[in-house]
């Protein structure tokens, strides 16, 4: 399974694509999307940027499934309005690139990489080259990219065998009560 992993970001969203081959993590590709190159008013030219970045970062790598960070509520609420749409842009670019798409915190992703949630980020980009037997430390935006696909891979395992677990109680329970399974 091919995981593409992205951190969203108004002027920075960094990406990252993992293959996941039974327990197997295989690096892809990692990089950033950067808008910096437009006004900081410019906020639909922005939102274009990410969007179109987004839309060919799948098409490039065919991944069968996204994740994304989910954004927090900040000091600045304005500031979180504003990552919100840098959000919305991505995640609206990998559903029209028919893509699943699993969110995550960013606590949840230090926890998966790492193995706690306040993490710093050196700690994150470290245990990501060490995770993906890289040659140095990604950047950082391109570190939590790949983190969020990391984590996929580990939750998307552990929900799997749960819905693997649940169907079949579901299917003895319908055997003990005699009916059919579902």
């Amino acid at each position: 399974m091919r995981i593409l992993g992205i951190d969203p970001g108004l002027q920075t969203t960094g990406f990252g694509v993992v293959d996941m081959d039974g327990h197997k993590l295989s690096y892809v590709a990692s990089g950033t999307i950067r808008t910096t190159t437009l006004a900081l008013g410019d906020l639909p030219g922005r939102l274009k940027i990410l969007f179109d970045g987004i839309t060919e970062v799948a098409a490039r790598y065919e991944p069968d499934v996204a994740s994304v960070e989910i954004v927090f509520v900040n000091v600045n609420p304005q500031s979180t309005l504003l990552l919100g749409q840098a959000r919305g842009a991505c995640i609206t670019a990998l559903v029209a690139s028919n893509l699943p798409v699993a969110e995550y915190t960013a606590l949840q992703m230090k926890k998966a990489v790492v193995g706690h949630g306040r993490a710093a980020k050196s700690q994150v980009q470290e245990m990501v080259r060490r995770l993906l037997s890289l040659p140095g430390v990604p950047g950082t935006d391109a570190a939590d990219g790949l983190g969020m696909a990391i984590t996929h891979a580990h939750a998307g395992a552990a929900m799997g065998r749960l819905g693997e677990a649940a169907t079949l109680n579901r299917r003895q329970h319908a055997m003990y009560k005699g009916g059919r399974s579902y």
